[in-house]
Parts: structure tokens; C-alpha cells; sequence
């Protein structure tokens, strides 16, 4: 194993750690919050910038505050639901399966982060140019999934990606 096979392992690890400490419960509702405040901020900003035209005179500027506004609210308020249900899970005694549960989610999270990190290098010349890339032992599994996910991804998400 090369020291790239060791990063990737770092990563998951960390990933899996991370969320075994957090549980499942505060993780799903963590990334739920993370694109809850972000539609939130996307749909709304609109209106909020329109409110913050006598404060601040340059669009750009009004829209960018009016979104980190909103995307910081939402985040602070779903925070403390997150708390809250977190609090109920311990109170119910399914701490331990909701870390076991919860390390399950972080390496799956951690195995997505590389394969998207292998998608993206895919795009450029590493997989041709650099040794360190063809001596893995850990990146060819890695690009079967990534292979995997761009025909599966729908062909409108895997042009994004692309572009």
C-alpha cells in the first residue's frame, strides 16, 4: 500500500469516527440542516435582499449578505432541533445503536468523499501522469465506483459534474 491508499484509509476513518462520536441521529440531521439552510437561503434571499435595500446599496453585495443571513439562521435554528432530538435519543437509551449506526453512515460518508474526490481527479491527466495514482492498491476499486456513479447519477447531474 502506498501512502495515497493510506490518505484515503485516513479519511473513512475519520469520517466513520467522527459520526460513531455523533451518532446517526445528529449526523443525518446535521446534513439534512446543511441543505435545508441552503434551499432556504437560495429561495428566500431574494426577499430578504429586497428588505436590506436602504442598508446596503450594492446588489451583489445585498444578495450575498441576505443568503449568508439566511443560511447561518437556518443553520443555528436547525442546530437546536438537532440538540433536542439528539436529547430525546439519549433519553430512550439508543445511544449505543445510534452510534454503531451512526459510524455505518460515516464511513459510507467518508467512501463518497474519496470516490468523489477519484471522480473529479478523474477529470484531469492524474490517473495517466502520476506514479503514485497507478501504484494504489485502494484507487481502481475507487474508480469502479466512480465509473458506477457517473452512469447511475442522472445524465443532467453527471454534466454538471462534468462541466
Amino acid at each position: 500500500m502506498t501512502i495515497i491508499d493510506w490518505v484515503i484509509l485516513g479519511i473513512i476513518g475519520v469520517s466513520g469516527l467522527i459520526s460513531l462520536v455523533r451518532g446517526f441521529v445528529k449526523e443525518a440531521l446535521s446534513l439534512v440542516s446543511w441543505l435545508v439552510a441552503f434551499l432556504v437561503a437560495r429561495y428566500f434571499s431574494g426577499n430578504l435582499a429586497t428588505l436590506l435595500e436602504d442598508s446596503i446599496a450594492t446588489n451583489s453585495v445585498r444578495w450575498m449578505v441576505a443568503f449568508g443571513i439566511l443560511f447561518v439562521a437556518t443553520l443555528v435554528v436547525l442546530a437546536m432541533v438537532n440538540f433536542l432530538v439528539a436529547q430525546l435519543v439519549k433519553a430512550t437509551g439508543l445511544s449505543g445503536t445510534d452510534r454503531v449506526f451512526g459510524m455505518v453512515f460515516g464511513i459510507l460518508r467518508g467512501v463518497i468523499i474519496v470516490v468523489a474526490l477519484v471522480y473529479g481527479a478523474q477529470l484531469t491527466g492524474i490517473p495517466q501522469q502520476d506514479l503514485w495514482w497507478q501504484e494504489s492498491t485502494i484507487i481502481p476499486y475507487l474508480e469502479t465506483l466512480a465509473d458506477w456513479a457517473r452512469k447511475t447519477l442522472p445524465s443532467a447531474v453527471s454534466q454538471v459534474l462534468a462541466a
